[in-house]
């Protein structure tokens, strides 16, 4: 089950409320203009597959997926502490807040991650489970954590001709919990 943390700015180790049912996650988000909502996935997936399996799984969901926001292209985050690292794998640094020119869609398959929405005076720092399907619009700053001890498969969709998100240039990322604390 997903979980929503609310937080002022000023204040990143204390949350103002803290959201662990669907339906009050998603009537907060969309006070902001975030869409959120659970997606009844048939298929499984294990953190850690890879990105043909986790696409092949998928298959027609994620055409639809595809057309229902006409975002085309398709990140597969799939990373098993256990399994990790394997050769190529990143390391997984410190995250940092980004700004996408277009908006992206995330999906979450399997294991967690902490999706952080920057908006206004707030940040809304989304632990997000299997099932967890967020909506974040052109312009959002965020920031996409996967802690410490990586367990985790999403796919993340953007534009065909999306440009790479890019820095905000605030070190705010920085002063917030990670997934693990």
């Amino acid at each position: 089950m997903s979980r929503l943390s609310v937080h002022h700015q000023s204040s990143p180790q204390i949350p103002n409320k803290v959201l662990g049912h669907a339906e009050d996650i998603a009537g907060t988000l969309a006070a902001v203009g975030i869409e959120f909502r659970e997606l009844p996935l048939q298929s499984r997936v294990q953190a850690g597959a890879s990105e043909q399996e986790i696409l092949a799984a998928l298959g027609e969901t994620m055409e639809q997926l595809k057309r229902d926001s006409d975002l085309s292209q398709a990140e597969v985050i799939s990373i098993d502490q256990r399994h990790w690292p394997r050769e190529g794998d990143k390391p997984v640094d410190t995250p940092v807040e980004v700004l996408a020119d277009g908006a992206q869609l995330y999906l979450f398959l399997a294991g967690q991650g902490l999706l952080s929405l920057h908006i206004g005076d707030f940040v809304y720092g989304l632990i997000g489970e299997r099932n967890a399907l967020v909506s974040v619009p052109a312009g959002t700053r965020h920031w996409f954590d996967l802690g410490e001890f990586p367990h985790c498969a999403a796919i993340r969709l953007s534009a065909a001709n999306a440009v790479a998100a890019r820095p905000s240039g605030d070190a705010i990322a920085a002063s917030f919990p990670r997934l693990e604390d």
